[in-house]
Formats: structure tokens, sequence, C-alpha cells
């Protein structure tokens, strides 16, 4: 049992169909890779995009890697890849043999900075994968006509952005084909899962080709291709299809987290929220907030804080050209900026005012020790008054 004085940074929500969906599961005997709810989730998960085809699969970074593999990726090839985000976005380039080509991000979303795209792309450039970084979709609109441009593909990474949307249209419906994740910490889970959707008819076939180890699905055991076993069982699928039925459920109640956090963070001076732009509408994956001065050791010791008070957090992605299996000695100064200040909060669709309440008064608490880093913190004296202590969150 969760210790009921600590706040964790995600929790899933499993008041749903979950249960009932998985006995029949294993009431029917059918828990691998066939299934009513294996097609059913897909389905739904098409409508949900707004596209006509979706893969299920086993994890969101086999998404990826299905994603470019199915679109003919491979060695020598180029694939823009934003700087700040998860590294699951470069390994799977590198999967395929190809090399991840990093862009900076802009410093209001900190979503890839469609301003700096074109310097980097060569002949070898095969696609461009923009990220909607913690559920704020990237500017579509001029990566699409860039990629057109150049005649790239464009890979949607929207493992963090179930259900936001870009000038009305959901993400996912922009490129190529999308990806997106259900991780146990994601909008909607399956335990582990991650979903492929597409437009296209012929990309979908070579998606399924792929994901079953190459498997001519008119001939049994002949593989004219090398695939992979990256497909979802039933069992997470029903998981997923129940997740699904309450997905406005779910995001409204992100919302309403989210703006809890906004007006009593609007208080704290010494850091901001990340920014949203006025085409957006944003899905709360993570509230997300950047220190306004000091660097790692200081962020890190406000999250220290935060833990003594029994509230999780998180960095913000470091940049990926700063890991090790992708070192650069080129600057990125937005990325290296914010996610040396940056750190996400709890948020999820259990928590309740009073949770975010106590979050808030302990980053202010946090946030008063470095009056001297931060522009515009109070000074160390200053103290919010006590907030109950948080509620059990699972």
């Amino acid at each position: 049992m969760a210790d009921r004085n600590f706040i964790p940074v995600a929790a899933p929500t499993l008041g749903g169909n979950e249960r009932a969906y998985v006995l029949e599961c294993l009431d029917s005997t059918w828990i691998s890779s066939s299934g009513r709810f294996l097609d059913a989730f897909e389905a739904a998960f098409a409508r949900f995009c707004g596209v006509s085809h979706a893969v299920a699969v086993n994890n969101g970074t086999t998404a990826l890697h299905l994603a470019l593999t199915a679109l003919g990726i491979g060695p020598g090839d180029e694939v823009i890849v934003p700087n700040l985000t998860y590294i699951a976005s470069a390994n799977a380039v590198t999967y395929c043999g190809a090399k991840p080509v990093f862009v900076d991000c802009e410093p209001l979303t900190l979503n890839l900075d469609p301003d700096c795209i074109e310097a980097r792309i060569t002949p070898r450039t095969r696609a461009i994968m923009p990220v909607h970084l913690y559920g704020h979709p990237a500017d579509m609109d001029r990566i699409v006509r860039l990629a057109a441009h150049y005649d790239l593909h464009v890979v949607e990474d929207a493992a963090e952005a179930h259900g936001a949307t870009y000038r009305g249209r959901p993400v996912g419906s922009f490129g190529a084909c999308a990806t997106f994740s259900f991780y146990g910490n994601k909008i909607i889970t399956t335990g582990e899962g991650g979903m492929v959707v597409t437009d296209d008819a012929a990309l979908a076939a070579r998606l399924r080709l792929y994901r079953g180890q190459g498997l001519d699905p008119q001939r049994r055991y002949i593989h004219p291709v090398v695939g992979f076993n990256y497909r979802m069982t039933n069992i997470a699928a029903a998981i997923g299809l129940a997740q699904l039925e309450r997905i406005d459920t779910i995001l409204a109640a992100r919302r309403q987290v989210a703006a809890w956090y906004a007006v009593r963070l609007a208080g704290i001076e010494g850091l901001r929220l990340l920014g949203s732009q006025p085409w957006a509408v944003p899905v709360p994956w993570l509230v997300t907030v950047l220190l306004t001065g000091g660097g790692v050791r200081e962020r890190d010791a406000v999250m220290a804080a935060l833990l003594a008070d029994g509230i999780d957090s998180r960095p913000i992605f470091y940049p990926t050209h700063q890991q090790a299996p992708y070192h650069e000695e080129t600057h990125y100064p937005v990325a290296e900026t914010w996610s040396a200040r940056g750190l996400n909060l709890p948020t999820f669709e259990a928590m309740t005012e009073a949770d975010v309440a106590a979050v808030c008064a302990s980053l202010r608490r946090a946030i008063a020790r470095y009056a001297d880093v931060f522009p515009g913190a109070p000074p160390s004296e200053v103290r919010e008054p006590e907030a109950r202590r948080p509620r059990a969150a699972r």
C-alpha cells in the first residue's frame, strides 16, 4: 500500500470497465495477440484521432521504430528530431541504422523550433519527427509545409498528447503517420503499449506486416520481409479500450488539475509555467514549471525539498546531445537552459485541489530558500501557510 502522505508524479485511474474486460479475456482464454478487444481498441483509437487506421503495438518506442521501418527509413538516412525530448525518439531512428539530427526548441512551449529545421536538412534527410512535448502540439502547419517542400515524411511523436488539438484538428492526423504511448504514466494506459495511426491504407498494411514477424497475411508461415514481434496483447487492448471509453472524463479531470495549478502558481515568483500557443488546445500530461534562474543544482534542490514533503517530481528531459550515445559538442542554447531549470509536478486524474495546494505550498517554500538565485523570488523568511498533508494518490 502506498504511503498515505505521498503524492506520486503520476498514477493511473482504472475505475471503468478495465476489470470486466480483462476478466472477459481470461474467461474466454483470448489473452494473446488476437481477440475482440484488439480490433475494437484499434478502431476506437483511429476514430479518436480522426484517421482511418490504427495499429496497436507493445509500447511507444516500438511504435516509432515500426513507423520508421514501414516508411523505408534505413542506413545512411537522417531524421530531424527535437533535441529536448525523451531519448526513445532518437533511439528509434538509430534502430533503423539512420542518424538522428537534432534541432533546438523554442522557448515558450519547448517544442521543436520550426525556424531551426531548414538549416539541419541535408541530401540524406528523409523525415521530420516533431514531438508534442508534455501534451502541447508542435507547430504542425509550418513543419508539414517544410516537409512537403523537401519531400520528407512527417512522423508525429504524440506519446504524451492524447487528445490535444492543433487548429481544431487532433494531433496524430497531420503526418504520414503518428505514434502514441500507453505506458502507465500516460494520459491513457494499457500498462505497456503503443499505437501507430495513419490515413494511408498501404502504409497501414506495411505496419501490420512488420509488426507480426513479417508474416504474409495470405500465406501462413511465409515471411517476405524481416519483421518484428511488436504485437499488443488482447488483455492490454482490453484495458486500453476501457480507458478510451473514459477519455473525456480523464481529460476534463487533468485540465481541472492544470487549472488549479495555474491559479496557485501565478502567485509564486521565481518560476513560470510552460507556455501555450493560441492555436493549440494542449492536454496536461505533466504540469511543467521552469525556474527563472539557477541551474541543475538549484532545480534538484527544489525537487529534493518537494520529496522531503512527500511530493514526487521529475526533471524535464535532458537534451539528447548530452546523452552518451548521442554526445555532440554543438550547443543548443534553449534546450540546455530550460532543461537545467525545469521540473514536472504531480499530474493525474485523481488529484484533488488540496493535493495541488500542498504541492504549490511546498514549491513556494523551496523557492524561497533561493531568493538570490531566482529573480523575483520572495525572501527566505516568507513561508506559505501549512497545507494539509497530501492524501494517498493510489
